[in-house]
């Protein structure tokens, strides 16, 4: 059984952690500490969902969870990405959410690097307004965007949004778009999410 530590690891860290872990071959499971609160409800949640036995020991120095197999019968997830190429995803800001900045690049931040661990990923995501800036040199995340288009979802970023805040050659993931090609993915019958 692998044992690791995720104590002090921000979200989504533990249960990208714990993913990762469980889908190496030949596990029988994984113990993991973890610090109380979100990151022991969000590893159990992540566990049990998908079928794992789930047991745990809290401690002073954190809490312990025990996670094993699925029983006969349960349900696993895939070992690799599904793609979803009717579903485009329109990234409209370089920040999730109409919080604070500060909190809405984090969870942008978040949201990007979790969906390289998704089960399904998308065929597109399209760029536009402040969105493109995810993809220009200087973002935090362009490696995430880059793993994502090796893995074959296309990064589009639209060329009058790059122009209009004086990126176009600062566009490191990804490549250009036009607004006819993000009208034709909007409209396309797969479905597109906005955030």
């Amino acid at each position: 059984m692998k044992i690791i530590d995720c104590r002090t690891m921000a979200c989504p860290l533990p249960v990208v952690t714990v993913k990762r872990a469980l889908e190496e071959p030949g596990g029988d499971g994984v113990t993991v500490t973890v610090d109380d609160g979100a990151p022991r409800e969000n590893v159990t949640r992540f566990a049990m969902n998908r079928g794992y036995e789930v047991s745990e020991a809290v401690a002073a120095e954190g809490v312990t969870l025990v996670i094993t197999p699925p029983a006969k019968g349960g349900v696993s997830p895939p070992p690799y990405p599904v793609m979803s190429a009717e579903r485009s995803l329109l990234v409209t800001s370089n920040r999730l959410g109409d919080g604070p900045e500060e909190l809405g690049r984090l969870l942008m931040k978040n949201f990007i690097i979790t969906l390289l661990e998704s089960a399904q990923l998308p065929g597109k995501i399209l760029l536009v307004n402040q969105g493109v800036l995810l993809a220009t040199e200087g973002s935090e995340l362009l490696e995430a965007l880059e793993k994502l288009g090796n893995r074959g979802v296309e990064i589009l970023s639209c060329g009058i949004c790059l122009e209009f805040f004086g990126k176009r050659e600062a566009l490191r993931a990804g490549s250009v778009t036009n607004m006819f090609t993000i009208v034709e993915s909007v409209m396309a019958g797969g479905g597109m999410v906005r955030i």
